[in-house]
């Protein structure tokens, strides 16, 4: 598997910051995103916030959507993080 800075993905920092700041559990975002037709249980979130499992894009998207982060401006915060 490739990856960046030995990492599967580099946005697992936004993702875990945005879900403490809303206060909610690994399970409740599951839960969330089931509305989204995304399928993530508790172990494949801790897996992306611990940058151990790549994020499809759809599951992104949904993730953005869950965590009330702007995905237009997704970049940036990657950039200032």
């Amino acid at each position: 598997m490739k990856k960046y800075e030995d990492k599967s993905n580099i946005v697992a920092d936004v993702i875990k910051k945005a879900r403490e700041k809303m206060c909610l559990s690994k399970a409740e975002v599951s839960r969330r995103l089931q509305f989204y037709a995304v399928f993530l249980d508790l172990t494949e979130i801790k897996r992306i916030e611990d940058c151990k499992m790549v994020v499809k894009d759809f599951e992104l998207i949904a993730l953005c959507e869950v965590l009330n982060i702007n995905y237009n401006q997704l970049k940036e915060l990657l950039i200032h993080d």
